[in-house]
């Protein structure tokens, strides 16, 4: 089977994480892949250009803009680049991919253009008719499934759940917790949150600098926010107001976060951008327990009430409380609590299951030849 995946630009989130980890998955199960991004570049992009060569484990990237121009949404030619390659499947990632997705499954009728849902967010006008038109569309979480059922009126029939893959499922050796913890001033009985993510408005790193902030006296507690992006500057400069210099560090971007997650000891998020969080799943995967603030298929990434919390989004006193109880918890039942956490992540969101998820779709829409 030929697949194309079509994902705007290789910056460094969890979407595009999960668009090269699908492109490896689908290349080691035997099919040709590529991966065609409208920008060239990127954080994420492979250093040696994806590869060339399927038999090999490889896949092939491209590019449809010559230089990088910086504008997402500029698709030089997708139609043409698509029918060049001649895929039997094309599988859209990403916000600005899934507003042409529709288009292009006109324009290349013979093909199951599958688009993808992977955040919380309102979705545009262009992105709505585009899910409309194409072949079939995955959603990350049931949540998302139910609510573009609820208020865009498509099909459920037209929508299968495949939950995101595991990226950093294998934890990084103690030395290197150990020597990060070390570095970073983090003391045996200092409480660790970490959150991993992009600085943009709409993850909200604001708000956990916040709820940090109003965190009981006498607790030992550090906050680790790896990522950049654009709204970082003003989240340091928040930290620098609200005195929280010694306690809040902002490592920067992280090829490879495997050793932030080894090191801390819980996960905090308040993004409502996303229909189902990596990093949340990332964490599990780690054995963190997570306190979340409430969206959309945050549940599903954690087992209710023991291995993590949702939060109301008004309940700032409610997600300290649960802070604070997580650091006072002892060793024994720490380690209860992340066995249980690591069991259901590696078991809910093991990579080999979920690439197999998309295949066996893929060869149900190839099979059915009624379009």
């Amino acid at each position: 089977m030929k697949i194309l995946i079509v994902q705007d630009f290789l910056r460094s989130g969890g979407t595009e994480r999960q668009s090269l980890l699908l492109a490896r998955g689908f290349a080691a199960a035997g099919h040709a892949v590529e991966l065609l991004t409208f920008r060239p570049g990127g954080a994420l992009a492979p250093a040696d250009g994806g590869g060339s060569s399927p038999a090999g484990g490889g896949f092939r990237l491209r590019a449809l803009q010559g230089f990088d121009t910086g504008l997402d949404w500029f698709a030089p030619g997708l139609a043409r680049s698509a029918r060049a390659f001649g895929p039997d499947v094309v599988v859209c990632m990403g916000r600005m991919a899934n507003c042409l997705a529709g288009g292009l499954q006109r324009k290349i009728p013979g093909t199951a253009v599958v688009g993808t849902l992977r955040t919380g967010k309102p979705l545009p006008f262009l992105f709505r008719r585009s899910l409309a038109r194409v072949r079939h569309i995955v959603a990350n979480s049931a949540e998302a499934r139910d609510r573009l059922v609820a208020l865009n009126g498509i099909a459920r029939a037209r929508i299968s759940v495949i939950r995101n893959s595991l990226v950093f499922p294998a934890p990084a050796p103690a030395d290197a917790r150990d020597a990060l913890r070390s570095r970073l001033g983090a003391g045996p009985g200092t409480g660790v949150m970490l959150c991993v993510a992009m600085f943009r408005p709409e993850k909200n790193q604001r708000k956990l600098l916040e709820i940090a902030a109003g965190l009981p006296a006498g607790l030992d507690w550090q906050l680790w926010l790896p990522g950049d992006g654009p709204s970082r500057p003003a989240c340091e400069r928040l930290a620098a107001r609200l005195g929280l210099g010694n306690r809040v560090w902002f490592p920067g971007f992280q090829r490879d976060p495997a050793a932030f997650y080894a090191a801390a000891d819980s996960a905090v998020h308040a993004s409502a951008s996303e229909s189902l969080s990596n990093f949340l799943i990332e964490a599990q995967a780690n054995g963190l327990p997570a306190v979340a603030l409430q969206a959309q298929g945050i549940g599903e990434c954690f087992v209710p009430g023991e291995t993590g919390w949702a939060v109301g989004r008004g309940d700032t006193p409610g997600f300290r409380a649960i802070l604070a109880r997580l650091m006072a918890e002892g060793p024994a039942e720490r380690a209860t609590r992340a066995a249980a956490a690591r069991a259901f992540a590696r078991e809910s969101f093991d990579p080999e299951r979920q690439v197999s998820a998309y295949l066996d779709l893929f060869k149900n829409l190839f099979a059915d030849r009624r379009y």
